[in-house]
């Protein structure tokens, strides 16, 4: 439909009232607005001084503030007194103001009400106290849990995945229990953008976490026998999700108690210095050249060369430190065994066959100490017994 058109007004009479208001003869003056001896109204379609309530409105309702605040308190149950208590004060109110609301105190004091019988019932019963022990258990078992790679260096972990491809049960533990490994601490892969595949990562972290778990455990022989190197890496899914942290651990075969770290934070300076002078010789033992002489003669000569050079290094190291006066015959006896070792391997560095090398190279290793100055570690109080009576570990 159509809306109306609105009626042409009637045109005044001749020598009636002029458009503008102004008086004509025998006329009368326009109207104006209508106003009062009090707080005129507003004309029609234009606004008030403010508060003014436009003509032919009646005020509007408001909603009591208690109400709502009694509702809330009685859904929340946190204080369900004060939902009660809320509602009670907000029902004389909202008939005395005539306020909206009634509907909502009402709910909060039945709502209250109930939690009010609830907590009455639970602490009469020990309900309560059996739940929250409950709540606690959960809580403390959760704050254990965590992904492999929320773990922080020196933090003892067990892990259950049993073999999934992703570690979904990671639980730190109390290094003195039982666990399956140890963080030895973590780095961020850079300067790669597209992901490059499990084994590029694998390549990174074998080399960047080998020197972090020998930096974070010094006292190599104070590691269990059958405990290694590993890590956790990115997967191609937390790749894309921005993830780049590898987390270097020691691991062990099964579980092992206690922890492996020996770095600059439990260490002397003279229990530092002395495996900072050592452990490059172990290190260069366990990089032997795998072909025989027979095969490569020049690879394993430039073995005994490198481990000649961390012998000679040690020697250094040893005599130019001040030891405390309880481990110095002892440091001087390793002292002299390496002066000898040093000779031997120089003259297998200086072969130029291979059967020259096997005839040199036994006495060579008979000349270095085979526990590497065991009585001085146990002067340095150092571990003084390798892993399981065997050699010293890498």
């Amino acid at each position: 439909m159509e809306p109306s058109q609105p009626s042409q007004p009637t045109p005044p009479p001749a020598g009636g009232p002029q458009p503008g208001g102004g008086p004509q003869s025998g006329g009368w003056p326009a109207p104006g607005p209508y106003t009062s001896p009090g707080m005129p109204y507003a004309p029609y379609g234009q606004p008030g001084p403010p508060g003014a309530v436009p003509y032919g409105q009646p005020p509007r309702r408001t909603t009591n503030g208690l109400a709502v605040g009694s509702l809330v308190s009685g859904i929340v149950c946190c204080l369900p007194p004060l939902g009660l208590v809320l509602g009670l004060v907000a029902l004389p109110q909202i008939k005395k103001k005539d306020q909206n609301g009634r509907g909502l105190a009402i709910a909060g004091i039945v709502l209250s009400a109930l939690s009010c019988l609830l907590l009455v019932v639970g602490l009469a019963s020990g309900g309560f106290g059996s739940a929250w022990h409950s709540f606690k258990e959960g809580f403390d078992e959760a704050s254990r849990s965590r992904s492999a790679y929320a773990l922080r260096t020196g933090q003892c972990f067990t892990d259950h995945s049993q073999g999934e491809e992703f570690a979904t049960d990671v639980r730190t533990v109390d290094c003195a229990r039982p666990h399956d490994g140890e963080v030895s601490g973590s780095f961020k892969v850079t300067g790669i953008a597209e992901w490059p595949g499990d084994d590029a990562i694998e390549d990174i972290a074998d080399r960047r976490c080998a020197p972090i778990n020998a930096a974070y455990a010094m006292d190599t022989w104070a590691i269990p026998r059958n405990v290694g190197l590993s890590y956790y890496q990115p997967s191609r899914e937390s790749w894309r999700l921005g993830d780049r942290e590898v987390t270097c651990t020691f691991t062990g075969e099964k579980p092992f108690s206690g922890s492996v770290r020996s770095d600059s934070t439990r260490l002397t300076l003279d229990q530092e210095h002395f495996l900072l002078s050592l452990n490059p010789i172990e290190t260069v033992i366990y990089r032997e050249a795998e072909e025989d002489p027979d095969e490569d003669v020049e690879a394993n000569r430039q073995w005994a060369g490198e481990l000649l050079a961390a012998i000679d290094s040690a020697r250094s190291g040893l005599r130019e430190h001040d030891w405390p006066g309880t481990s110095k015959a002892a440091l001087a006896a390793l002292g002299k065994e390496l002066d000898t070792a040093s000779k031997r391997w120089g003259a297998v560095t200086a072969t130029a066959d291979e059967d020259a090398y096997w005839e040199r190279y036994d006495a060579a290793w008979d000349a270095l100490p085979e526990d590497l100055g065991a009585e001085a570690r146990t002067a340095l109080g150092l571990t003084g017994t390798p892993p399981a009576g065997e050699g010293a570990q890498a």
